[in-house]
């Protein structure tokens, strides 16, 4: 299975921004979805974003307008671009893939976003 490293999380004040990469070991079979997820303390883990090997994007309403999913196919490596940061998404932050391979998990980074 690939294996997926998360980068980029840290702590910001709040209306700050910050840029997570997801790097993949190796090609990611196609066709294939990558997402980001996220889990606050005490709450369910949830999706945040989702990009497909073709480029379309899909996003959570609580960060529409604020987050941005891209991807470079030639690094295998997913990106998320989070301006205007709020409390509320203070959270651990995990990239996924769902391909014809099967569902790999990164280890997550922290996000801290302070008031």
């Amino acid at each position: 299975q690939v294996q997926l490293v998360e980068s980029g999380g840290g702590l910001v004040q709040a209306g700050g921004s910050l840029r997570l990469s997801c790097a993949a070991s190796r090609s990611i079979f196609s066709p294939n979805v990558m997402y980001w997820y996220r889990q606050a303390p005490g709450k369910q883990r949830e999706v945040v974003a989702a990009i497909t090997s073709a480029g379309g994007t899909n996003y959570a309403d609580s960060v529409k307008g604020r987050f941005t999913i891209s991807r470079d196919n030639a690094k295998d490596t997913v990106y998320l671009q989070m301006n205007s940061l709020k409390p509320e998404d203070t959270a651990v932050y995990y990239c996924n893939v769902k391909s014809p391979d099967g569902s790999s998990w990164g280890q997550g980074t922290q996000v801290t976003v302070s008031s």
